[in-house]
């Protein structure tokens, strides 16, 4: 490809995002613009901002990578998080939209959690706080390899020095514009994402001459492929290798940078029409991702090593198009990991500004003050995740697995049941929360895999028994406690 073709369409989308950060830096006043944008996104920005901060550059790297090696196999993944995704929005959004708002106008999740359940100890808050900053270390690393990657493979350049940039770059409008730059940005980069994973494929069959010689042709190098409940070397999947691959799903009533985007909606009224505009976009950007992969395996004359299937959609993108509409293409995968990534930074730098500096070191601290202190949280978290992402073994997949596991079975539990549960404790919580979170992390170390079973499993299920032990053996909450939540659900 014209690489000074696509130079000059990465560096007009670059400044496009600078100028964006640029023109909220100038708006942020106080740390509720900062992190929640002064709860103002309407339908169309909350959606877009959220699926493509969900999403990141795993959908057209590490899921299509995957496809590529196991064939429909990841259509299990795809079905569990279109399943996750619906319920997500269908069951938390417009609950935790008016229950952090009641709750203390809550800003941040740890925020939220302390008011919840009247933590006057801050052993909640703490550690919530500490698995947020922990696994998007891990997360926001796993944007930074997907940048590397892309930088490394379009450009030639080392990769030590890709991940340089990408770190630059992201690190720049999210230091600047804070939550409204980071929604802005995604909502464009949301739309190029889609349009990307629709064309491509598209383009491909038709090179290839249609679906019914496209699927042939699959066939023909391993039918295997094409199956759902076969791996690529014809054994048959286990139901706990599905039920592993489908609880992906469990993960989103966790994600903090999803949540977020429910907190910050001008009114419970949008979520509706968002939940439909959102699963479209899921849906179809899942399904084509997975397509990309199959397709990839026919397509690209040079089958792709071992290290480098996670680059199918830039190998692909680099044989099917004209430069220039390769270039935007190639910058809507750069969209893809800045919109993750940049949202990650910023709820992770809430978390270490108002649930450690301002709750235990400066509670007298302005709001201007905090903002300040959470820019420069961005880049302390970002030089850590970017020491973190310095090996080029290391694969996108893997790190979002990890991290999307540690969120969603540390904090799943205890943000369903704080939103349905009255009879919920402070300890519960507490519980919920640790045996959550430290399951993944032990379960991820263990040596060798455990009946095939991805940790968010476990993990989850341990969580949610912590949670309802230690609340029934617990004392009831509070009347105050009781009558908040009552008015709180009363207005869903």
């Amino acid at each position: 490809m014209d690489k000074i073709s696509t130079i000059i369409t990465f560096c007009l989308y670059l400044a496009a995002m600078q100028v964006i950060g640029w023109i909220f830096y100038r708006r942020t006043k106080n740390l509720s613009d900062y992190i929640l944008g002064g709860r103002t996104l309407d339908t169309w920005v909350i959606f877009l901002s959220a699926q493509a901060s969900d999403m990141s550059g795993w959908l057209l790297l590490g899921l299509p990578g995957f496809a590529y090696m196991a064939g429909l196999e990841a259509g299990w993944i795809a079905i569990g998080l279109a399943l996750g995704t619906y319920l997500n929005w269908k069951l938390v959004a417009k609950r935790l939209r008016i229950y952090t708002e009641i709750a203390g106008d809550s800003l941040t999740l740890p925020d939220y959690f302390e008011n919840r359940f009247r933590d006057k100890s801050k052993v909640l808050r703490i550690v919530s706080a500490a698995f947020i900053v922990f696994f998007f270390m891990i997360y926001t690393a796993s944007g930074f390899v997907a940048g590397a990657k892309l930088f490394n493979t379009v450009f030639g350049l080392s990769y030590e020095w890709a991940l340089v940039i990408g770190v630059l770059v992201i690190i720049s409008y999210t230091f600047l514009g804070g939550f409204m730059a980071v929604c802005w940005t995604d909502f464009f980069q949301g739309i190029m994402m889609f349009f990307a994973i629709l064309i491509v494929p598209m383009i491909a069959i038709h090179t290839i001459g249609g679906v019914s010689t496209t699927i042939d042709s699959v066939k023909a190098v391993n039918p295997e492929l094409l199956s759902m409940f076969t791996k690529n070397d014809g054994n048959r999947l286990s139901v706990v290798a599905i039920l592993s691959l489908m609880a992906w799903g469990l993960g989103y009533f966790g994600q903090p940078h999803i949540l977020a985007r429910f907190m910050a909606i001008r009114s419970s009224d949008h979520i509706p029409r968002a939940r439909v505009l959102a699963m479209v976009w899921v849906v179809v950007c899942l399904i084509c991702a997975v397509i990309i992969g199959l397709i990839g395996v026919v397509y690209l004359k040079e089958p792709l090593a071992d290290g480098k299937t996670e680059t199918v959609f830039i190998a692909m993108v680099d044989a099917l198009t004209h430069p220039l509409i390769g270039g935007m293409l190639l910058a809507a995968i750069l969209a893809a990991i800045m919109s993750t990534a940049d949202s990650q930074l910023l709820v992770t730098s809430s978390a270490l500004t108002e649930d450690i500096y301002k709750a235990f070191l400066r509670r007298s601290a302005n709001g201007m003050e905090l903002v300040w202190v959470s820019r420069f949280a961005v880049i302390l978290v970002a030089l850590i995740a970017g020491f973190l992402a310095m090996s080029p073994k290391n694969s996108v997949l893997e790190l979002v697995a990890y991290a999307w596991g540690g969120f969603g079975a540390a904090f799943g539990p205890l943000i369903i049941f704080s939103l349905f549960w009255k009879r919920m404790t402070r300890n519960g919580a507490i519980a919920g929360v640790i045996a959550g979170g430290l399951t993944v992390i032990i379960w991820r170390h263990l040596d060798g895999a455990i009946f095939e079973l991805y940790e968010l499993a476990p993990g989850f299920i341990l969580g949610t028994l912590a949670i309802i032990v230690v609340s029934l053996i617990d004392k009831k909450p509070s009347t105050e406690i009781l009558d908040e939540f009552d008015k709180a659900i009363s207005k869903c």
